[in-house]
C-alpha cells in the first residue's frame, strides 16, 4: 500500500514534549524513527524495552503505594492504617520540609512549617509512632527523603528492631537521591561532594545488611515537576543514575554489590503515548549504558525498575474535579508503560492536602485500572504499535544524545555544577507556560471550557499547634536520655564525617540512643559544610 503520509506533514503535531508527530503512524514512519521490530525482545528479556518480567501483570500487579504524611505521626498513622485498610500495598512517606532539610521541630527556622507538607520527624520515637501497630516485616515502605536519608533509614531500622524485626527482613526503598535536589528541587544541605559520600556508605552497609532495601530511588518526578520534558527527564535522571555508579565505585564497591538496589522513580505526565513511550525507552537505554560502561556479571544490575506518581503539575485548583480524568489517563499510561508501583495524587492536591475522601478516590482509581480495565492483562499491551515503537525510539535516541553532552561536560556533577540541565529546564518550562498563556496549548478549566466555580471541596486542615506538641516530645526524650551518651556519639560522628569510615553504623547508634535528627545533622555539617547552588541562569 502506498505511504500517504510523512512526518513532516503540515498538519502534524506535536507531543507534549515537543516531538514530531505524523497525521497517521506508519510502518515507515516508526522505522524512519529508528525502530526496528527485529531487535524487539520480548518482557522479561534484556534491553527490557517491553518490560522487567516474562508476565508482568499477569505475575503480579503493581504495589499501589499512595503518598502520605501530614502533621504528627500520630495522624499520619491513622492515614496509613486507612489506606492499609482499603487495600494499600505499600506506604509511601512524605515528610515536613523541616525534616527533608534536617532540622528540628524546635529549630527556629522550623516554625510556620511542621507538619505543614508531611509529616514531622524529630527522633526515633516519633518513627514508631509513625508506623505503630503496623507489620514492618510485611510492609513495603518507601521514603522520599533525600539529604538526611541516612538518617531516617537509621531510624527506620532501629524502629523495626524494637519492634522486634530484623534488619535484613525490611523491603522498601529511601529516595536518598541528592543531585536532582541540586537540579531541580533545593532541599539540600551539604555540597554535592560530602552528600555523594553520604549516599555511597547508605548502598556500601546496605549491600551487606538489607538485602531487600532499594538504597536510592532515582527520581525524574522532580525534574519533571521543575518543567522538564519528558525527554530531559530521562536524560538527567539516568545520567544522575551514572553519576552515583562512578561514585560508588570510586569508593571501591562493586556494581553487582549494589547496583540491584538502585531504583527510579518517575513521573507520568498527560501525553498518553508518550509518557508510556517514556518508559519503555528509558528501560533499554539504562540497560544498554549500563551494560557498555560496566560489564556487570549479575543481570539485575542493568535492570531499571521504576516508581511511578501521576503529574502534580498538571493538576489544576480550578474545577478539581476535572483531576479525577487526568490522573486516570496517567495511572492507565504508567501501567500500559510498565511501572513496579504507582501512586495517583488525589483530585484535591492543587489546593490542599489530601482528604480521606479523596485519597480513597486515587487508591480506587487504580483498583479499577487493576481489575477492570484489562490493561493488566497483558504485557507491554502497546508493544508493537506504529506510534508507541516509533515515539520509543525517538525518545531514546534524544535521550543518549543529551547524556553524551553531559558526559562532555565532565558528568552530572560537573554539568549541575554549571547550571547546565537547571538552564534546560528553566528554558523548556517557560516555552511551555508561554503556550498556556498564548493558549497555543489548551487546560481545560484554565483557558479552554472555564466557568464560575460553584463550589469548593473540602480541604484537609492542619493543626497549628503542632511544632508546640513536637517541640514537647523532643524535650521530654532529651530528659530521659544519657545526654553524656549522646554527646560522644555526636563527637564520633563529627569525627569520622573527616575520614573514610562509614558513617552509617554510627548514626545507628546515634539514633538509638535518642539524639535528634537536627543534632546528627549539625555534627556533620560542622565538617561538611553547607551549599549554594547556581540558579541556572
Amino acid at each position: 500500500m502506498a505511504e500517504q503520509f510523512s512526518a513532516d506533514d503540515v498538519d502534524s503535531r506535536e507531543t507534549l514534549g515537543g516531538l514530531k508527530l505524523p497525521v497517521v503512524a506508519t510502518e515507515k514512519w516508526a522505522f524512519d524513527s529508528g525502530y526496528d521490530s527485529n531487535e524487539n525482545s520480548l518482557p522479561g528479556e534484556g534491553p527490557y524495552t517491553r518490560g522487567i518480567h516474562e508476565k508482568m501483570y499477569r505475575g503480579k500487579i503493581w504495589t499501589m503505594r499512595q503518598y502520605a504524611g501530614f502533621s504528627s505521626a500520630e495522624e499520619t498513622n491513622k492515614r496509613f492504617r486507612m489506606l492499609l485498610d482499603l487495600g494499600q500495598k505499600g506506604l509511601s512517606v512524605a515528610f515536613d520540609l523541616p525534616t527533608q532539610i534536617g532540622l528540628d521541630s524546635t529549630d527556629k527556622l522550623s516554625e510556620g512549617e511542621v507538619g505543614k507538607v508531611g509529616v514531622a520527624i524529630d527522633t526515633v520515637e516519633d518513627m514508631k509512632i509513625l508506623f505503630k501497630d503496623i507489620p514492618l516485616d510485611q510492609v513495603s515502605t518507601s521514603m522520599t527523603i533525600n539529604s538526611p536519608a541516612m538518617i531516617l533509614l537509621a531510624m527506620y531500622i532501629v524502629c523495626a528492631e524494637e519492634m522486634g524485626i530484623d534488619r535484613r527482613n525490611l523491603r522498601g526503598t529511601i529516595q536518598n537521591d541528592i543531585l536532582k535536589e541540586y537540579i531541580a528541587r533545593g532541599t539540600h544541605i551539604f555540597p554535592p561532594k560530602p552528600s555523594l559520600r553520604l549516599i555511597t556508605d547508605v548502598f556500601d552497609y546496605c549491600s551487606r545488611e538489607m538485602p531487600n532495601w532499594n538504597t536510592i530511588s532515582v527520581s525524574g518526578y522532580h525534574i519533571r515537576e521543575a518543567g522538564s520534558t519528558a525527554v530531559q527527564e530521562v536524560a538527567y535522571t539516568l545520567s544522575n543514575g551514572l553519576e552515583y555508579i562512578d561514585a560508588a565505585i570510586e569508593k571501591g564497591l562493586d556494581i553487582d554489590a549494589f547496583a540491584p538496589q538502585i531504583s527510579f522513580f518517575f513521573n507520568c505526565h498527560n501525553d498518553f503515548f508518550e509518557e508510556i513511550s517514556k518508559f519503555r525507552a528509558a528501560r533499554k537505554l539504562w540497560f544498554d549504558l549500563v551494560t557498555k560502561r560496566y560489564n556487570p556479571q549479575n543481570p539485575k544490575s542493568s535492570i531499571l525498575r521504576f516508581h511511578t506518581q501521576v503529574a502534580g503539575v498538571s493538576l489544576t485548583a480550578q474545577q478539581p474535579q476535572n483531576n479525577i480524568s487526568r490522573v486516570t489517563i496517567q495511572a492507565l499510561a504508567s501501567v500500559c508503560g510498565g511501572t513496579q508501583s504507582l501512586h495517583t495524587n488525589s483530585y484535591d492536591e492543587a489546593i490542599g492536602l489530601p482528604t480521606e475522601k479523596s485519597a480513597t478516590i486515587a487508591l480506587r482509581t487504580q483498583q479499577i485500572i487493576a481489575e477492570e480495565s484489562g490493561a493488566a492483562n497483558v504485557a507491554d499491551p502497546l508493544g508493537g504499535s506504529y506510534l508507541v515503537e516509533g515515539l520509543t525510539s525517538t525518545i531514546y535516541k534524544l535521550a543518549k544524545e543529551e547524556i553524551e553532552k553531559i558526559d562532555s561536560l565532565g558528568g552530572s556533577l560537573k554539568a549541575i555544577e554549571s547550571g547546565y540541565q537547571q538552564r534546560k529546564i528553566h528554558q523548556a518550562a517557560f516555552d511551555f507556560q508561554k503556550e498556556i498563556e498564548s493558549e497555543k496549548r489548551k487546560i481545560v478549566g484554565v483557558n479552554y471550557a472555564t466557568n464560575e466555580e460553584k463550589e469548593n471541596p473540602a480541604i484537609q486542615s492542619i493543626d497549628s499547634s503542632v511544632r508546640v506538641k513536637q517541640s514537647e516530645k523532643i524535650n521530654h526524650i532529651i530528659s530521659k536520655r544519657d545526654d553524656l551518651h549522646c554527646t560522644k556519639l555526636l563527637e564520633e560522628i563529627n569525627q569520622i564525617s573527616r575520614m573514610d569510615e562509614n558513617l552509617f553504623p554510627k548514626v545507628i547508634e546515634a539514633v538509638k540512643a535518642r539524639c535528634t535528627l537536627g543534632e546528627i545533622i549539625n555534627s556533620m555539617k560542622d565538617v561538611f559544610g553547607d551549599y549554594h547552588p547556581p540558579s541556572g541562569f
